[in-house]
Formats: structure tokens, sequence, C-alpha cells
């Protein structure tokens, strides 16, 4: 016998049977794990029981992007941008590394070129490596 697990409840085994848990193989089957993790987030009261599956379905999901997801590599100005966009940093919060907002403005729209102290800065400004800044 297993010591240490505790036997599921009638509502845990209820949602492993209108959902058994297996693992992702296609499309297809991602979206109806995906939707079907928003069908319980969507309710009002998330029990232990939820929380439990919800952790399975998401390493489900997880270890399928992992192997079939290509993540795209950012570089440069579009590292720049999504950066900016993550953590929610306008042109001006970038003039201490640039003299103005309107360089700024330059470099994002490809009219100036970073230089080596700028791209050092923002390395140490976002917490990445200055090479991620070359293109």
């Amino acid at each position: 016998m297993t010591t240490g697990l505790k036997t599921p409840s009638s509502y845990y085994m209820e949602l492993i049977t209108t959902f058994p848990p297996r693992p992702i193989t296609c499309e297809a089957e991602l979206t109806a794990t995906q939707n079907r993790i928003n069908s319980i987030l969507d309710k009002r009261n998330i029990t232990q029981d939820d929380r439990d599956y919800l952790n399975v379905l998401g390493s489900l999901v997880y270890n399928y992007e992992q192997k079939h997801e290509v993540m795209p590599v950012l570089k440069g100005v579009k590292l720049l941008k999504a950066l900016m966009v993550e953590d929610n940093i306008e042109a001006k919060d970038l003039v201490g590394i640039w003299e103005n907002e309107v360089q700024v403005s330059e470099v994002l729209n490809g009219e100036r070129e970073m230089t080596a102290t700028q791209m050092q800065k923002l390395a140490e400004f976002f917490h990445v490596s200055a090479g991620a800044f070359l293109d």
C-alpha cells in the first residue's frame, strides 16, 4: 500500500473522469485542455481539488509547448520594445540612457543605432545581457 497520498474526493474523481489528464499530442488536444482550464478558472470559488487538477493540466500544457511551440528570439530594437511593453516603460523612462525622448524614439523607429555604452546601460536597466541588444 502506498503511504502519504490522500484518497481523492468524489469531486476530484469527477474532474478526472470528465476530462482525464493525458499527455497532449496535437493542437486539438492542446485547445481542449486550455478550454478545460479556462472553464475551471471561470468559476467563482476554486477549491483545492480544482487547484490540484489545474496544476496537472498546466503541467501537460507546459510540456507540450516546450516541445512544440517555437519561442521567437528577440534581439536589438525588437527586444527593447518587448521589454518596454512587458515592464510598462515609456520613452521618457529611458532618457537617462539617451539624452532625450527624441533620441529614444529614433532608436525605436530604426533611425538611430544604439552605441555599446547604451546597450550596456539598457542591459543593467532591464537585467539582461548587453549582447541581447545587438542585431
